[in-house]
């Protein structure tokens, strides 16, 4: 670091490692470092506030934690700590200043790194703690005392009295406690810091506005058996119980009987729960929304976890569920769009809904300052609409509780034209399967820039999203803690911003709960203001595992991680799944854990054992790392896009690959006619929800009886798992063609299941030797087949010969088939026109995803222009990517 500015953290030189050399790029700007050399040093001291001096005096004489309202300058002590702080860090100093943010969306605006890369280094040794002279935290709420927080797991584990040199600690929040549990006493003892806000309160009012609190109620929904409301829960309740009827009678695995049950009860709450809090057109998108995602996606939507269940059965309620809200949203023959008037009453649109929509359609055209504008403001909501222009730069975010409920709310803000001055777009975490990272940065972009001015946002809005023309946020949703309460406004930066809570009127809870939460702020303010002395510094007796030489260290809660990450690493095919057990290819196989009080601290004791183990006998290195990963120098990125490296080749060497005697049996001279033996192959899923094809096994010699009638579960990615049992099935006579075809087909098929980038170019020739290398040590053909009766099987010949002339084989100067020249016989792709019969039932490359897709079907009604995903068109997206 030079003068004001911060350098970015890089461990030391003397450990090459991959992830170090990353830790220099974690800026968005590529050229920061070329700047801090060429920008002349500023000094943050000329625009600092008194308090932020105080405050950084306070900090240079004792580890503090800073705790001040949204937009009051945290940051700018942070940097004039740092820069006061400069001579410690200055080259030829080793030592590092780290500025730590708990999520990516604050890295970004703050650009250095996450606790969680800090704490891999520190647990792997690739930067010491006594190597950093200052710790900073941001939103240092997270470091709780029962937290396992990255934070917590770094001032536990490293923070440790007896180290010769521990850096200045520094946190920053806005609400120091987080929670059921969070105390003031708690996170002064973990960050062996002391809590200081401003005296003088007086000075920060001159700097932080504090928006406007508004409550606008919304009545209840009618509870009598004869409302809409209490209607379509009935509905809802009846679909539910006649999938549980089903459910009962199916002769399932117990656990995914419990399993099936939970997800179907967590889907069946969710309908209801936006029932309640939107109405039908809100629940019939959430149905919609739901039989859009997999199992995958639904699970994370509705925050349960994931097993095996059975997914027709969801499914099955969903579809029900959706056809009876469709059927009545759209009946009597209302169109079925959100601009026909008819739907803005109840049951279409619930109360708390149209209370929202009618604060919208009038902010910042008339302010509510007099009961009698509110009552004005609920006459607009109960449908007298007018579309009208917002002023400049006005922007907007709604909190709600469900990810489901911000996807849904946002579909229909942004089709209901009256609101068309609002531009909607909704921001969730980053989950799998449900947006990527980098889609939520192009969402915080757009409203950044204004092309979006309204947000539906899950918690994850709540801190790091310094916007500063927001002047009205909105909790559809009540907030649950007051660190919630407290982040969410100062989200509100503008001055003479609104912040506004929806509460039913018939509540009880929800009309005290603001009046709780400004309580519990109070007190917290009174405690920290009272507080005289810091909480006694003592270490924390974590149970952990450190290797003398290297001090490289790991907790039973980072061992669980790491174990998985070495299980990864070994040799494996692209099905296996991780089981409790380590696999075949480890040096141990199963590791028993001490009696535990919970299952959890089972299985973090017998994960950290296990790590213990696999150190002793070599396969982690002192670093507690898997061999690979300790490696990273300049030639690891030269091997990265090769088959393998001989670090894994060295590893596979080390397990010798046993061929059964049946599989070397060489097919001798192939006549005009040969008899193999044949065996069915029974594919068994569980869950039952999907079918897979039929193969069958063929080879010169019988299996032996055992092996014959073998039965093995197969574990696929996911926790999925397949019941596979081979059932003899008499002989099948070939000839020397269908050898020779069937032969080519095990390789190609065999090929595209294990490795697939031979087949991205648009022709592969089938005399590629290179891609049909034919094993000289088995001898077996493994080809789908067609099942007759009594178990016989004979060889889908049609599927294998419409395989081996697919498009790819076939010259581009040869023109296929006798297709007809009608246009819908023809679709365009990104390499030209193709045949649909070509590509309905086939695999697909898709260079923008770099994957490859099956084309099952072509829905004719949709084209590129159709919406995707809710907000734009296919063609907006991928334009984007």
């Amino acid at each position: 670091m030079d003068g004001g500015n911060t350098t970015i953290v890089r461990p030391s030189e003397s450990v090459e490692n991959g992830i170090c050399k990353q830790l220099s790029t974690l800026s968005l700007n590529g050229d920061e470092e070329q700047l801090i050399t060429d920008k002349p040093a500023k000094d943050p001291r000329r625009i600092a506030r008194k308090y932020q001096i105080d405050l950084c005096k306070k900090a240079l004489e004792e580890n503090v934690v800073v705790y001040l309202e949204t937009g009051s300058g945290k940051t700018h002590i942070a940097v004039l700590l740092i820069y006061e702080m400069g001579h410690l860090i200055k080259k030829p100093q080793k030592n590092k200043c780290i500025f730590l943010a708990p999520t990516v969306a604050l890295v970004q605006q703050v650009l250095v790194m996450t606790p969680q890369i800090l704490l891999h280094n520190l647990s792997h040794c690739f930067i010491k703690i006594e190597f950093i002279s200052l710790l900073i935290f941001d939103e240092c709420h997270y470091a709780q005392l029962e937290s396992n927080h990255p934070y917590a797991e770094i001032m536990k584990i490293f923070y440790k009295m007896d180290v010769a040199k521990l850096p200045r600690i520094f946190g920053m929040t806005a609400s120091p406690k987080l929670g059921k549990g969070g105390s003031i006493d708690g996170l002064e003892a973990l960050l062996r810091a002391k809590v200081y806000s401003v005296e003088d309160n007086d000075e920060l009012e001159k700097f932080v506005t504090s928006p406007k609190v508004n409550v606008y109620y919304y009545g209840s929904n009618e509870n009598s058996n004869s409302s809409p409301h209490m209607i379509y829960t009935g509905k809802l309740e009846e679909i539910k119980h006649q999938c549980m009827l089903a459910l009962r009678m199916n002769l399932l695995d117990p656990s995914i009987l419990r399993s099936t049950k939970k997800l179907l009860q967590k889907l069946h709450c969710n309908l209801i729960f936006c029932l309640e809090n939107l109405g039908l057109w809100g629940t019939l998108q959430a149905s919609y929304i739901f039989l859009k995602g997999d199992y995958y996606e639904n699970t994370e939507l509705v925050e349960a976890e994931e097993s095996c269940t059975d997914g027709n059965l969801c499914n099955k309620y969903l579809h029900q569920a959706a056809s009876v809200l469709a059927t009545d949203c759209t009946g009597d023959g209302m169109e079925a769009d959100l601009s026909c008037v008819d739907v803005l009453k109840e049951p279409y649109f619930s109360r708390k809904l149209l209370r929202l929509i009618g604060i919208l359609s009038s902010f910042r055209i008339m302010s509510v300052e007099s009961d009698e504008e509110v009552s004005l403001r609920y006459q607009c909501y109960t449908g007298n609409y007018h579309e009208e222009k917002l002023q400049p730069d006005m922007k907007c975010i709604i909190f709600v509780n469900r990810i489901v409920t911000a996807r849904s709310l946002s579909y229909i803000l942004r089709n209901l034209k009256f609101l068309s001055s609002w531009k909607c777009g909704f921001l969730v975490g980053v989950h799998a399967g449900l947006v990527s990272r980098k889609s939520t940065n192009i969402i915080l972009e757009k409203f950044r820039s204004g092309e979006l001015n309204l947000l539906v946002a899950t918690k994850v809005g709540e801190e790091g999203l310094d916007i500063q023309t927001c002047c009205l946020v909105i909790r559809f949703d009540l907030p649950e803690t007051v660190a919630s309460f407290i982040q969410s406004r100062g989200r509100a930066r503008m001055p003479q911003s609104e912040y506004a809570f929806l509460v039913n009127r018939g509540n009880l809870r929800e009309l005290n709960l603001i009046e709780h939460f400004k309580k519990d702020e109070a007190q917290m303010n009174e405690e920290i203001s009272l507080r005289k002395s810091r909480t006694p510094i003592t270490d924390f007796e974590e149970i952990t595992y450190k290797v003398d030489n290297t001090g490289a260290t790991i907790s039973s809660i980072l061992s669980i991680s790491l174990l998985h990450r070495y299980c990864s690493q070994l040799p494996h095919d692209e099905w296996n799944g991780l089981q409790h057990n380590s696999p075949a290819n480890a040096p141990i196989h199963q590791i028993v854990s001490s009696p535990q009080p919970s299952t959890e601290a089972a299985k973090k004791d017998a994960c950290l054992k296990a790590c213990k183990a696999l150190h002793e006998v070599g396969a982690l290195t002192d670093y507690l790392l898997p061999e690979q990963d300790d490696k990273y120098d300049e030639s690891t990125e030269e091997l990265s896009d090769s088959d393998g490296s001989d670090e894994e080749e060295s590893r596979a060497e080390l397990h010798e690959m046993l061929v059964p005697a049946a599989l070397r049996k060489p097919w001798g001279e192939v006549g005009n006619s040969t008899y193999f033996c044949s065996y069915y192959i029974k594919f068994c899923p569980n869950p039952a929800d999907r079918t897979y094809r039929r193969f069958g096994l063929f080879m010169k010699e019988p299996l032996p009886q055992e092996a014959g009638k073998m039965k093995v579960d197969l574990c696929l990615a996911r926790g999925r798992m397949v019941m596979t049992q081979l059932i003899p099935s008499g002989t099948t006579r070939f000839d020397k063609d269908e050898i020779a075809a069937a032969e080519i087909f095990q390789q190609m098929f065999l090929k595209i299941i294990l490795d697939r980038h031979q087949f991205i170019p648009e022709y592969v020739s089938l005399e590629n030797n290179e891609v049909y290398e034919l094993s000289s040590s088995t001898f077996y053909l493994l080809l789908p087949v067609i099942q007759h009766k009594d178990d016989k099987i004979s060889v889908d010949w049609t599927l294998v010969n419409r395989c081996l002339s697919s498009p790819i084989f076939r010259h581009p100067g040869i023109v296929g088939g006798d297709e007809t020249s009608q246009v819908k016989n023809y679709l365009h792709l990104a390499n030209g026109q193709k045949s649909v019969r070509d590509v309905v039932n086939s695999l697909v490359y898709v260079p923008c995803k770099g994957t490859f897709f099956f084309i099952s079907d072509i829905l004719r009604e949709k084209s590129g222009y159709s919406l995707y995903n809710d907000s734009k068109s296919h063609v907006e997206h991928y334009t984007e990517m």
